[in-house]
């Protein structure tokens, strides 16, 4: 189920004139990044080798071993970093990645269907569940939180008692 590489962070930019690199982490502990060391790219090649870092706001400043200018550290920019999954722990029971998320169908409390996860992303007020409608079309955005996705059963492969937003 899902991919075999999960996201943890993406490179920001360049931070100082040394060719160190700031990194958006998207672990719960965003200093865990240095743990990992050896970041993918999407595709699962080589992306970033970390030597060294320290946790900043939202992430770490890093030293890696491909980024030795400011210039090579702005040039990365946007690039998103991924570990095997089988670098994580399982979880435990009751808890999942996000990641999982990706491709369920949600259906309403009444077992109507919503449609399809696209995507989870996060502007900045929390996780946000990305929905393609049955249909097709423009998707909308559904908050991820105990009210609006009561039940997830990842098992079944779905999310189910979903209430969408009223739309006026």
């Amino acid at each position: 189920m899902g991919s075999d590489l999960i996201q943890v962070g993406r490179i920001a930019g360049a931070f100082g004139v040394r060719g160190e690199v700031r990194i958006t982490s998207f672990t719960a502990e965003p200093a865990a990044l240095l743990d990992y060391r050896d970041l993918k790219r999407e595709d699962g090649s080589a992306g970033l080798t970390l030597l060294s870092g320290r946790p900043a706001k939202g992430g770490v400043v890093a030293r890696a071993r491909e980024i030795e200018t400011r210039e090579q550290a702005e040039a990365m920019r946007g690039l998103k970093l991924f570990i095997p999954r089988t670098a994580l722990p399982e979880p435990d029971e009751n808890e999942f990645y996000v990641t999982d998320l990706i491709g369920l169908p949600v259906e309403a409390t009444d077992g109507a269907p919503l449609g399809t996860i696209k995507s989870v992303q996060d502007f900045g007020a929390g996780d946000l569940l990305e929905i393609v409608p049955p249909e097709g079309g423009a998707t909308w955005y559904l908050p991820f939180t105990r009210e609006a996705v009561p039940d997830v059963r990842l098992a079944e492969g779905k999310v189910v008692g979903v209430r969408p937003p009223e739309i006026e």
